[in-house]
C-alpha cells in the first residue's frame, strides 16, 4: 500500500511539472507571438482606415464638387452667416458679434468681409468648391443690410463657384395690422 502511495505521489509530481513546463511554454508564446499578432493587426486596420479617409478627402479637394448652402441674414443691425451642407446640417456659422467686439460695427461691410474669411477657411478645410446663397434682410424690409454683397463678393473671390443667389427675405401678405396706428407714425 505504500508502494502505491508513493507511485502516486511520484505520478502526480510528475503530472505537475508536466503541465508547469507547458503552461510556461505557452505563456512565453502568448507574451512573444499572440500578443504581437493582434497589435500588428490593429496597426494595419487603422493605417488602412486612416488612408482610406484620406483619399476621399484628397478626392473631395480635388473634385471640389462638394456643395453648400450659404444663409445669409443681413439687417442694419448684425450680419449672420449659417452654412449647411444640401441636407441641412450645419458645417459653419459665424456673426458679426464673433468677429468684432464693437455693437455698432457688427452690420459693416468690413466686418462682413472677415465673416467671410473665417467661413471661407472652414469650408476648405471640409472640402466645399460649389456655392448656393440664400440672402435673407429684416421683415418687409425693401433690400438686405450692408455686409450682405460683402460677403458674396469675398467668397467669390477666395475660389468658391456661386451656383444661385436668392432672396428668401420674408414679407407678409395682408396679415397683421402694422404698428403705428391710425394716423401713422408723426414726429
Amino acid at each position: 500500500m505504500q508502494k502505491n502511495k508513493k507511485m502516486r505521489k511520484k505520478e502526480m509530481n510528475e503530472m505537475e511539472e508536466e503541465t508547469e513546463d507547458t503552461e510556461q511554454k505557452e505563456s512565453a508564446e502568448e507574451d512573444t507571438g499572440s500578443l504581437e499578432e493582434p497589435v500588428e493587426e490593429t496597426k494595419e486596420d487603422l493605417s488602412e482606415e486612416k488612408e482610406e479617409t484620406e483619399e476621399k478627402r484628397e478626392k473631395k479637394k480635388e473634385n471640389g464638387k462638394a456643395e453648400a448652402i450659404v444663409n445669409i441674414y443681413a439687417s442694419f443691425n448684425n450680419t449672420i452667416v449659417h452654412v449647411t451642407d444640401m441636407s441641412g446640417k450645419t458645417l459653419s456659422k459665424v456673426t458679426g458679434g464673433m468677429v468684432t467686439k464693437y455693437g455698432r460695427l457688427k452690420a459693416n461691410p468690413t466686418i462682413a468681409m472677415f465673416i467671410a474669411k473665417r467661413v471661407s477657411e472652414q469650408l476648405k478645410e471640409i472640402g466645399v468648391g460649389n456655392l448656393y446663397f440664400r440672402i435673407r434682410a429684416k421683415t418687409r424690409n425693401p433690400a438686405p443690410g450692408p455686409g450682405a454683397n460683402a460677403i458674396i463678393k469675398s467668397l467669390s473671390r477666395d475660389g468658391f463657384k456661386i451656383l444661385n443667389i436668392l432672396d428668401t427675405t420674408r414679407f407678409p401678405r395682408g396679415g397683421p395690422k402694422k404698428k403705428g396706428g391710425r394716423r401713422g407714425r408723426r414726429p
